[in-house]
């Protein structure tokens, strides 16, 4: 039984894995020259990798840690010590940590936050960990019912002041979901800390010996094409084709380079592409259908990554730091962190900037003379002495829209990965699963479309058919 899935980012890919597993032949097309999807990356010049996001991997992915043990690749993450450390603004240069004993969960957690006095008084943990009571009781329900209101909102509701937003979860909400709390769904903050809360290593953070592109994506694709499935480049859908009770007839790929259009077909069709150009390439009949038409509840939130190469080093720091900057979110030292990255000597720090929404249209040189300001701040040793840190050169990768945008009200507007539609499934991290628009939900949902395909009745599915060019 073929199955054509158009995107190559982390949902097709683990689809295709799951599908070759369960004896399906998979064909997945990518448009673009690179693997990878939200976690492309390339090589520069010089030899340097440069990546859409900082891609940090956490010990409650329970589905990306199968996936990569099932790959036999398990040992390229490189777990940090379990602790989380934040920057300190009214203090520069100064870290805060959030240290995590080697105990059972949650007294793991609850013991790292008392320990830490710098960020929360005692009254705000009372409040805190009151607040989070009917979560932990309650479970994923509590959880989901909480979408109506916006991080902030849900705490300012358990009497947690706004300190705690600014100085801890401004920070967090922006490196999970690139927007701030009072923008978020307090479901998708939640979530993340119930995993945390239940898991004994849940929060514990691991990076890529190298790029992702290559040390995970490319080890799916050999995967895949070894169990006798197909990974195709350079493919772009160019329309979804329908037969006339308006089930898919084939994909439509442009053809590039002076070739002609191409007609792939197929027993079952996947969309895994993220749900803004989903939206985009749907065919007019499915537009007055209410399943797809709530995908335009759902938008992409816009995320840009910067590179940055030191003649110095800044930090010999091996962890994913929060800066609670107002502009920045999450940053590494990649030159300590990766191991294909390292460098003894400079640093090349990842930054994510965030929310994006103001700064996408801004050129790179805005974008980068904006981040110098702020590491003066975060690095005022460096960049004050006598022999500044000077900037070697730099990457900017914008991606417009990224991951699906999680305000108040969203969660009724993810679909399932079954469809109305009898041969055609939707992935990606934006549909129905118990995580966020994150490595983790893209992994998961492509193994939730690969079940749902596979759970199908023989006598149900339409007849194979053979590729055709147009």
């Amino acid at each position: 039984m073929r199955v054509v899935i158009a995107g190559a980012g982390l949902a097709g890919l683990s689809c295709a894995k799951y599908l070759v597993d369960a004896g399906y032949t998979p064909i997945v097309l990518e448009r673009r020259d690179v693997l990878g999807g939200l976690v492309a990356a390339w090589k520069d010049s010089d030899g340097d990798w440069y990546e859409t996001g900082l891609h940090a991997f956490f010990g409650a992915y329970p589905n990306m840690l199968q996936l990569l043990k099932e790959l036999g690749i398990e040992d390229r993450l490189q777990w940090k010590q379990h602790t989380l450390i934040f920057n300190q603004p009214d203090k520069p240069g100064t870290l805060s940590r959030f240290d995590v004993p080697d105990i059972p969960s949650p007294f793991n957690i609850i013991v790292s936050i008392l320990r830490n006095n710098d960020m929360l008084t005692w009254e705000q943990k009372l409040r805190f960990a009151v607040g989070l009571l009917p979560a932990i009781v309650r479970g994923q329900e509590y959880v989901e019912e909480m979408d109506k209101y916006s991080f902030a909102e849900w705490l300012k509701g358990q009497g947690i002041g706004e300190r705690v937003a600014s100085d801890v979860f401004i920070a967090a909400s922006k490196a999970l979901t690139f927007i701030n709390p009072d923008q978020v769904s307090s479901t998708i903050l939640l979530t993340a800390l119930n995993r945390f809360l239940q898991e004994r290593y849940g929060s514990k953070i691991a990076f890529l010996d190298g790029s992702p592109t290559e040390r995970l994506c490319q080890p799916i694709v050999d995967y895949i094409t070894q169990k006798g499935g197909e990974v195709r480049l350079n493919a772009p859908l160019k329309e979804i084709m329908l037969n006339p009770d308006g089930t898919v007839r084939g994909f439509l790929l442009r053809g590039l380079d002076g070739k002609p259009d191409e007609v792939i077909t197929a027993d079952f069709y996947v969309s895994a592409m993220s749900v803004d150009p989903l939206k985009v390439m749907l065919p007019e009949p499915w537009r007055q259908m209410e399943f797809f038409q709530k995908l335009e509840g759902l938008e992409g939130v816009p995320v840009i990554n910067l590179h940055l190469w030191f003649d110095q080093k800044l930090t010999d720091i091996d962890h994913l730091l929060f800066s609670r900057s107002p502009l920045l979110s999450v940053y590494a030292d990649m030159s300590n962190t990766c191991r294909e990255y390292s460098n003894p000597d400079r640093s090349m720090l990842e930054l994510v900037l965030a929310p994006a929404q103001d700064w996408i249209d801004k050129s790179d040189e805005e974008i980068v003379s904006a981040t110098m300001t702020e590491l003066q701040k975060l690095f005022p040793h460096h960049f004050g002495g006598e022999e500044p840190a000077k900037l070697l050169k730099s990457h900017v990768v914008k991606t417009p829209r990224s991951v699906y945008k999680a305000t108040p009200g969203r969660q009724k507007y993810r679909p399932p990965q079954k469809t109305p539609i009898a041969n055609f499934f939707l992935s990606g991290s934006y549909t129905m699963q118990r995580y966020l628009g994150s490595m983790e939900g893209a992994v998961l949902s492509g193994k939730l479309t690969a079940q749902a395909i596979s759970h199908i009745p023989t006598l149900n599915r339409p007849p194979a058919k053979n590729a055709a060019t147009a």
